[in-house]
């Protein structure tokens, strides 16, 4: 009796050993800090249970509109940021001014170290359509494979599941034949995939007064309505980003005023930014749904 219960007591402690071994070696999550959800969306899919992430920017408002709240956002996500494990950037103008050096400035001002930023190679390539997307979101994969190559098949899988969730919302026949009827004014920033992806005809487009010199201004493209009306007449939609604000409440009244009874759309360009839209697969569709 006394051999059995030795040897119960030794295995009992062999297991109360094993046990921390175990938690020790236990899957560790990767913080990462991103810019905007552009970057988190990709990065939370793909890294799964592998990976927990936040965005600096509300996805509601242009970046550099947030210079006000992006400290704030930063204060309110310290203990997050403070011993993140990866650092995620677009690297686009408004990365550039406003969200890398606060987070670098954050850093530097309570001794955390240096932000590591990971960038996009071509910040001018945009993200607006799904080829983009699906480019955005292998460099992310890459980076999440480097920096834990112990799980690099892992989020290879997670990439391709996320990479079809695109190609589900790509233009049916019917919907490519209706786009490609439509007629549109659209703001610069959503101007690539209302025509390279959807196919839409675009007639003319606008641009905020710091963009291309001031030349594409609401303003200039009501002069055109005005000198042009003919130009217009079957335009369906205009159509707004709903980061850079109203722009084109007075481009819709000039075409009202011609007889032209076009209606003022708001498509967006980032995740989370309207209900239903929380991944950008959901964003790109949302926008298309929205003129079909």
């Amino acid at each position: 009796m006394r051999i059995q219960s030795s040897n119960l007591a030794i295995l009992m402690l062999a297991i109360f050993l094993i046990v921390p071994a175990g938690a020790e070696t236990a899957q560790s999550t990767l913080k990462i800090v991103c810019t905007t959800s552009v970057l988190m969306d990709p990065a939370t899919y793909i890294g799964g249970d592998r990976v927990g992430a936040i965005s600096i920017a509300d996805p509601t408002l242009c970046p550099h509109l947030q210079t006000d709240i992006i400290p704030n956002r930063i204060q309110l996500n310290m203990d997050f940021i403070k011993d993140a494990n990866m650092f995620m950037a677009y690297n686009d103008s408004n990365d550039q001014r406003y969200n890398m050096p606060a987070i670098n400035d954050f850093m530097t001002a309570n001794n955390y170290g240096t932000a590591e930023w990971m960038t996009i190679s071509n910040p001018s390539r945009g993200w607006n359509t799904p080829t983009n997307s699906k480019l955005l979101a292998a460099e992310v994969e890459g980076w999440l494979a480097n920096k834990d190559p112990a799980n690099k098949t892992y989020y290879e899988q997670r990439y391709n599941d996320y990479a079809k969730s695109f190609d589900a919302i790509e233009p049916t026949e019917s919907e490519k034949k209706q786009l490609n009827q439509t007629q549109v004014i659209v703001m610069l920033w959503q101007k690539e995939p209302v025509e390279d992806w959807l196919g839409m005809n675009v007639v003319n487009f606008f641009a905020p007064e710091f963009a291309l010199n001031g030349t594409k201004t609401a303003a200039r493209v009501v002069d055109d309505i005005n000198a042009n009306p003919e130009k217009y007449k079957n335009v369906t939609y205009i159509i707004e980003n709903m980061q850079s604000g109203e722009l084109a409440k007075g481009i819709e009244e000039s075409l009202k005023d011609k007889g032209i009874d076009a209606e003022r759309v708001i498509f967006t360009n980032f995740p989370g930014s309207v209900e239903g839209a929380d991944t950008m697969a959901e964003v790109l569709n949302h926008n298309k749904q929205i003129v079909l």
